[in-house]
């Protein structure tokens, strides 16, 4: 494979894995993630095992290098029993250190919510849980073809403080079909109510490759949308979540530290069916992107290699690729960390930047490279500049 030199990358940022367990009980209308309806029992000793070997081909680039977090994602991840999590943690563990403080997390639906299983995996080292509950109103959440129900959203919280996890992100939906303000905001109240470290608090989206796309429900107006935004964000900030990224609201402190890393153009491992990765290869001075195989078959098809591609980042793309991930953030990034994860001079991007600031998107403090109000909400502005 040639790699392409660039032209400072010294300095390596934090390494985050990500896991992707493919199998749901059935495929929402709405999604478009690398999702398969489960068929029968799960091939979860063939899954792991071959999760371990996909691990193990990234092991020549990430060596003497410890994981700072790991996000299990899907699909539904808590289809897979806590045994199967221990093993995977300890394979792991034979190749790589875990960080002290790492952050394990596992995205789990209410519909799957078992005490004990629940308990179990807390007991494995998972730290952090993520609930995909979308609503709590039955009505809505019959349209998005969930299999839960709201009260039963409401015990899976609690079960998941009884397992013993003090860190857990709710998944909520706005502008959903045929919702109101009262409904939004039902839906954030009821999840404030269960003081969640966390919540992501996402806009539905009509996506390629969905039923949604094929058969489009109603949806609230743009003016309707903005009220609900509006409303939405002084709700949280009053009930003490602090908004750091354009979908996410945490309590001080809480921040998912493996998202961070991805907005902060950090590296990470992508192992499983779909799963992508992004690592810096300091001796060779490039960035590799990489993908998996999206076929649960295949993946565990002995005679397919995992990776279905791979390719290094050109300079041209470098500054696209950061400034799309760290505008995300509320606060942007340090200027320094443009060249820290780049590679490339700050003064690749001055015109750009000059730019965006002239247009009122980007905040002059040259110690930052931070959205205005303004350029929150024109993103694809500033990202066109680029």
């Amino acid at each position: 494979m040639l790699l392409l030199a660039v032209t400072n990358l010294l300095t390596l940022p934090p390494l985050s894995l990500y896991v992707h367990v493919p199998w749901c009980i059935q495929k929402c209308p709405y999604c478009d993630f690398n999702s398969h309806t489960a068929k029968g029992e799960l091939p979860e000793r063939d899954y792991v095992n071959a999760l371990l070997q996909d691990f193990e081909t990234s092991l020549d680039a990430i060596q003497g290098r410890k994981l700072h977090s790991i996000f299990i994602g899907g699909g539904t991840p808590s289809l897979l029993s806590p045994s199967a999590y221990e093993r995977l943690f300890a394979g792991l563990r034979q190749h790589i250190e875990f960080s002290d403080d790492i952050e394990i997390t596992l995205e789990a639906n209410p519909g799957t919510f078992e005490q004990d299983k629940f308990t179990g995996f807390r007991q494995t080292g998972i730290n952090r849980l993520s609930i995909g509950i979308q609503s709590f109103q039955d009505e809505k959440l019959k349209k998005l073809g969930r299999i839960h129900h709201g009260e039963e959203a409401q015990r899976a919280v609690g079960m998941a403080f009884t397992a013993g996890f003090t860190n857990i992100n709710l998944d909520l939906m706005h502008g959903l079909p045929n919702q109101s303000q009262d409904d939004a905001l039902f839906d954030l109240k009821t999840a404030i109510a269960l003081k969640p470290t966390h919540l992501s608090w996402y806009q539905l989206t009509i996506e390629p490759n969905t039923v949604f796309y094929s058969r489009p429900p109603v949806l609230p107006e743009d003016d309707a949308l903005w009220d609900i935004q509006e409303a939405g964000q002084a709700l949280l900030a009053e009930s003490g979540y602090q908004q750091y990224e354009i979908s996410a609201y945490s309590q001080p402190g809480r921040q998912s530290r493996h998202n961070l890393n991805y907005w902060q153009f950090g590296d990470y491992i992508g192992i499983g069916a779909g799963a992508h990765g992004k690592l810096t290869l300091l001796e060779e001075g490039a960035i590799l992107r990489n993908w998996k195989t999206r076929l649960p078959t295949d993946y565990l098809n002995p005679a397919k290699p995992f990776e279905a591609g791979n390719r290094i980042l050109t300079e041209e793309e470098r500054p696209l690729e950061f400034m799309m991930n760290a505008l995300r953030l509320n606060d942007g990034v340090e200027a320094g960390q443009f060249s820290q994860r780049s590679g490339l001079p700050l003064s690749s991007i001055a015109d750009a930047v000059k730019e965006a600031q002239h247009q009122n998107l980007l905040s002059t403090d040259s110690q930052k490279l931070q959205p205005t109000r303004k350029g929150s909400l024109f993103l694809n502005d500033i990202l066109a500049l680029f």
